[in-house]
């Protein structure tokens, strides 16, 4: 390869730096200039495309923790309390995923899988990307390897979903025998909250710059 070959590769991958596509509608535009606490919007669909914000990193890895310890908290608490005729029978997630037989028996792995073992990666995968970040330390190995299987699996992290599907379940119940709500999924409705700030402060845009060599 040739001296001008070298050249006309750097600047095509420099040129390529400076774009910037928007995830839902592919829209292409030069990066533009964002302060902290300033937001860059697609001019398309609206969506946030960089937000950065100040000590975001350290927010970001509490409440992944805190996501984290309340996901294994749910594992194990009751999570619904269903009594009828005098007895009354409270069931973990744990204890409802390993209740299937026969047939039923492969949703045993999907729902650990969904509601827990997905979640609980795509966490750890996060915290071991954003830690050398805020500690100002060159990314860790396989960094951004680790974060880009993160956002792959964030459609499969199905935690808060599973939420909102035993709310519906606990009204149809409801009429049948009496039902309440366990410790595990009054984590479950605080677990949703944290979740949805946590995507609300990422901003991608800078921690994939973060990770540029």
């Amino acid at each position: 390869m040739t001296r001008a070959q070298n050249l006309s590769d750097n600047h095509e991958t420099d040129a390529l730096d400076g774009l910037i596509a928007c995830p839902h509608c592919d829209l292409v535009y030069s990066t533009p200039e964002v302060a902290r606490n300033e937001r860059a919007f697609c001019q398309r669909c609206h969506t946030v495309l960089i937000a950065p914000r100040r000590r975001a990193g350290k927010r970001l890895i509490a409440l992944a923790s805190t996501i984290l310890i309340l996901i294994t908290g749910a594992m194990f608490f009751p999570f619904l309390s269903i009594g009828a005729g005098g007895l009354h029978h409270g069931t973990s997630i744990v204890q409802t995923s390993l209740a299937f037989t026969g047939m039923l028996a492969v949703l045993t792995p999907a729902i650990l899988a969904f509601i827990v073992i997905i979640p609980m990666t795509r966490l750890i995968l996060l915290i071991y990307v954003l830690v050398p970040i805020i500690q100002d330390k060159p990314p860790a190995p396989l960094a951004r390897h680790a974060f880009r299987l993160a956002e792959d699996l964030t459609p499969w992290s199905m935690a808060e979903i599973f939420a909102i599907g035993c709310a519906v379940a606990l009204v149809k119940l409801s009429d049948l025998a009496e039902v309440s709500l366990g410790p595990a999924a009054w984590m479950f409705a605080v677990l949703m909250i944290i979740v949805v700030l946590t995507d609300s402060m990422m901003c991608r845009y800078s921690i994939w710059k973060s990770l540029q060599p």
